[in-house]
């Protein structure tokens, strides 16, 4: 073994300082620099894992937001049929009653202008008579020469009977 020692120039005191050179040098590192970066990748670590726990909830609140928009969506479209349903029944209330008040406002008026009608033939009726009994006791008075006043008597007395 001295031989192999001598050969390649191995030398005790050399490997041992080396030994502790590399001890000193790994426990440097292994407290300035392993451990700080240990506790950085852990950071890290729960950052990225709390970032994809706040997407998955993000995701889960947008999922529930859309669905609660769509259901509040619907139910304003249903209130909104509805409401078009009732308004749209009580606008054809509306039209039938003002309907029902233009026909009988029409009927009215038919009515008062048959009346009215009525009333005038009437009075014309009646002014025919008189003009026509006048005329009747004209032709009486040239032709029998008769006075007027007993003729018009008489005349009075049966048209007033008819």
């Amino acid at each position: 073994m001295d031989s192999i020692i001598e050969t390649f120039h191995i030398d005790w005191k050399v490997i041992i300082a080396q030994m502790v050179n590399f001890g000193i040098v790994f426990v440097v590192l292994y407290v300035f620099a392993l451990k700080p970066l240990n506790k950085l990748m852990a950071e890290r670590s729960d950052k990225i894992e709390k970032g994809l726990t706040d997407a998955k909830q993000n995701e889960q609140i947008l999922t529930e937001t859309t669905m609660q928009y769509d259901k509040a969506l619907a139910d304003a479209k249903v209130e909104a049929n509805r409401i078009f349903q009732e308004t749209k029944k009580e606008a054809e209330a509306k039209k039938s009653e003002m309907l029902e008040e233009t026909k009988a406002q029409v009927a009215s008026l038919v009515d008062g202008g048959k009346k009215t009608l009525e009333a005038e033939k009437l009075k014309m009726v009646a002014e025919a008579k008189k003009e026509i009994v006048n005329l009747a006791m004209l032709a009486t008075e040239k032709i029998t020469g008769a006075s007027k006043d007993s003729f018009d008597q008489k005349v009075i007395k049966e048209l007033n009977n008819i």
